[in-house]
Formats: structure tokens, C-alpha cells, sequence
């Protein structure tokens, strides 16, 4: 069984998600990208760009943010749609067919707000009024609806209308047209789903190898239950389809050093074995600096970021501010294969100021001219992308290292 280095295995992983490079911006390769980490998360949060938008800037930089939305909610041009995968996330339409037993799940009852939904007796008129709302006059959003009623009892939780979207929208039958000020809006597939998607409802086992397989071939590499949390899956569910794969020869067992200096048992795609190797001849080679979403895909392995790049991704919007270690909606710094530092920012968009609350660098990591450089041109494009003209740093540590970033800047 052939053994890697940290640096190679590094440079695997990120040559699968995108990010060993830059991209040129085109609507293609957004497309393709997309296609090539399996979705992209969305979120609400918007301290700066939301984080689908950041996830293809940290692979392209500075890009044309419509062309996206084009893939996404353009009838003519719909390569994309919105569905949970990970979690909520933008997914190709190519992967539309297996998106249907979730659908069928939720047909079924699916989870228990599901069910309880359900069995309420105003359900069925509801759903029946509302989609025959819809069918008349076209794509709604939960703010159409008008609600008088008690939010927060065990029924309600939200109001009855965005309950009932929300199931529709679970099942299939509504998928999201367009959003209007980021706000969802629901239509009927048959308005929304273009004639070439493939339709055909696959087997649970043929579904879970599936998603199994593209997880790898987007992780690069990874150990075997791994593949299972990417896409959201129970490991308990993955483990037989994992051992089989690995059985058939399509995902392959190597040995490779992790940051706790031991050998350990990875698996790579074997459709991945070519790029494993010229990036172990230095034919492929981590040159890339860039900042990554919290929500990126890159961290959605559990315990990755920390066995192969000895860096903890933590989100900290939802923990009290007192007890945040380094800041709100913090940006983890990646500089070639290795994740150096991170920063808290805040787009003041009335000024046309890019504000860093907070700037880190990772213990041992010292900061030279040549990662300084990297990050600063980084940082220029991400004033770029967010149309700001000033950035304001208002903490470092070490301090040295905000202060080569503003003089060089």
C-alpha cells in the first residue's frame, strides 16, 4: 500500500475542492465547479458577500456574481437548483434524480415536524389552497401570505402558509424560481424543473453509493467514514457501502502521515489516483491564497481541518459574544496547502469600507514578506469583489502582522 506525505495529501484535497489555483471566472467553469465539489452551502448570514457567493470567490476571485445566479434561477440557462445535500445547499440539476427518495421521504411524513404538520386536519385545504394560489397566479413568497394566528405553539412554529411551502418545497412539488431580496420564491416544478433533467427515482442503495462516490471524488482524500459526512450521511447507513466500494477497487487505500506524525489508513477516488500523483512528482502544486467561507466545503468532513491542517474551523455567530475566542463570521486564511490564519470582518457598505475586527495568525506562524504578499493580494480582490475603496483593521495579533498587511496594502 503506497504512503504520502502531509504536503501531498494537503495538496490532494485541495486540488479536488478548487483551490490549489485560480480560476477564470467564466459561467462554465462556475458551472463546473459547482459540479466538482458536489454543492454549495447556503446561508443567511451577510457580514460580507452570503457564503455561496464566497465559496466560488475563494476559487475564481472576483467574478460576476449574476452569471451565478443565471445557473441558478435563469429558466433558459438553469444548470442549478436549491435542495438539501449537505444542508441547504445549491446543487446541479444533474443530480436532481437523486434528490427524489428525499423527496419521497418527506411524501412518506419524513421527520416528526413533518408528520406532526401532517396530521393536523387544516393541512390538506391548506396545501390544496396554496398551490392552487400558485397555479394561478405564479411564484409566492412566505411574505405573501398574511398570518393572525399564535407563532411559536407546537402546530405553528412558523405561520401555517410557510409550513406548508416549506413541506412542498420538501416533497418536490414547489422548488425555488428566484429569490427576491434573498427571499425564496416557490413555484410549481413543472414551471421550474427544465425538460432534460433525468427523473428517474434510483434504489436507497444506488443513492447512498452515489453520493458516497462524488463525496470522494470532491474530499480528494480522506479516511473512509469520512466520505459519509460530506454529504450529511449516517455513518451507520455508509459503513456497507463504503466497504464495498472499496472492495471493487473504486475507492482506493492508501497510507499517509496526518499531523499527529502517525501513518493512517485514507481512501482516494481512483478517478483521482492520475492527479495524486503528479502532485507527488511536484507536477501539481498548491500555489493559491485566498479566505474561505465558514461554510465552505472544505470543512465539512469532521475533523479534517484539524488531522490535516492542524487548524480548528469554528463558527462562533451563534455563541455569545463573551465567550468567542476570535470573532463573529471569521474567514480562515488559506495560503498555498496550509491554513495560516483567519479574520472577522464587516462590510460597511454605506461607507465603502471593508472593517477587520479582528486579524490572527496561527500559533507558529510567522509573518514573512512572502505570505504577506500572498494575503494582501488577496485582500485587494476581496475589497474588489465586495466594492469597497478602504479596508480598517482595528485589532492584529501578532500586531506585526497587521502592520506589513496595511503597509504592503
Amino acid at each position: 500500500m503506497p504512503s504520502y506525505s502531509l504536503e501531498t495529501l494537503q495538496a490532494l484535497a485541495l486540488y479536488t475542492q478548487g483551490l490549489t489555483s485560480r480560476h477564470e471566472p467564466t459561467i462554465q467553469n462556475i458551472d463546473r465547479m459547482v459540479e466538482q465539489v458536489g454543492a454549495v452551502q447556503i446561508d443567511t448570514l451577510q457580514m460580507v458577500q452570503r457564503s455561496q457567493y464566497l465559496t466560488l470567490w475563494s476559487r475564481f476571485g472576483t467574478y460576476n456574481t449574476a452569471e451565478f445566479d443565471r445557473l441558478m434561477y435563469d429558466h433558459e440557462h438553469r444548470r442549478l437548483f436549491e435542495y438539501w445535500w449537505h444542508e441547504a445547499c445549491i446543487v446541479p440539476l444533474s443530480e436532481y434524480r437523486y434528490r427524489l427518495p428525499k423527496m419521497n421521504f418527506y411524501k412518506n411524513g419524513g421527520s416528526k415536524w413533518n408528520a406532526d404538520f401532517l396530521a393536523h386536519e387544516e393541512t390538506p385545504a391548506l396545501m390544496e389552497k396554496i398551490l392552487a394560489s400558485i397555479q394561478e397566479n405564479g411564484g409566492v413568497r412566505s411574505a405573501d401570505f398574511d398570518h393572525n394566528g399564535q407563532r411559536g405553539s407546537s402546530w405553528w412554529g412558523w405561520k401555517p402558509a410557510k409550513r406548508a411551502l416549506e413541506h412542498l418545497y420538501n416533497t418536490g412539488d414547489l422548488m425555488i424560481s428566484r429569490r427576491k431580496s434573498f427571499q425564496r420564491v416557490y413555484d410549481l416544478r413543472e414551471r421550474v424543473l427544465p425538460e432534460w433533467v433525468d427523473t428517474t427515482v434510483p434504489s436507497e442503495d444506488e443513492t447512498n453509493r452515489h453520493l458516497l462516490d462524488i463525496s470522494l471524488k470532491a474530499q480528494g482524500v480522506c479516511q473512509p467514514m469520512q466520505t459519509a459526512d460530506y454529504t450529511y450521511m449516517k455513518r451507520s447507513i455508509a459503513r456497507p457501502h463504503i466497504q464495498a466500494l472499496i472492495d471493487e477497487g473504486t475507492f482506493v487505500e492508501i497510507q499517509g502521515v496526518l499531523q499527529d506524525g502517525k501513518q493512517q489508513t485514507l481512501v482516494v477516488h481512483r478517478d483521482n489516483l492520475d492527479a495524486l500523483q503528479q502532485i507527488a512528482d511536484g507536477e501539481i502544486r498548491a500555489e493559491h491564497t485566498t479566505f474561505l467561507s465558514p461554510f465552505d466545503s472544505l470543512w465539512w468532513a469532521k475533523d479534517r481541518d484539524q488531522q490535516f491542517w492542524n487548524f480548528r474551523q469554528v463558527l462562533e455567530a451563534y455563541k455569545p459574544a463573551p465567550i468567542r475566542e476570535w470573532g463573529y463570521f471569521c474567514l480562515p486564511i488559506l495560503h498555498k496547502n496550509r491554513l495560516v490564519g483567519r479574520f472577522d470582518p464587516k462590510l460597511e457598505r454605506k461607507k465603502g469600507e471593508l472593517v477587520l475586527r479582528a486579524l490572527y495568525l496561527e500559533p507558529g506562524i510567522e509573518p514573512e514578506d512572502e505570505l504577506v504578499a500572498g494575503v494582501a493580494e488577496a485582500m485587494r480582490d476581496f475589497l474588489n469583489f465586495h466594492h469597497a475603496k478602504a479596508l480598517v483593521l482595528e485589532a492584529s495579533s501578532p500586531k506585526e502582522f497587521g502592520q506589513k498587511l496595511e503597509k504592503t496594502l
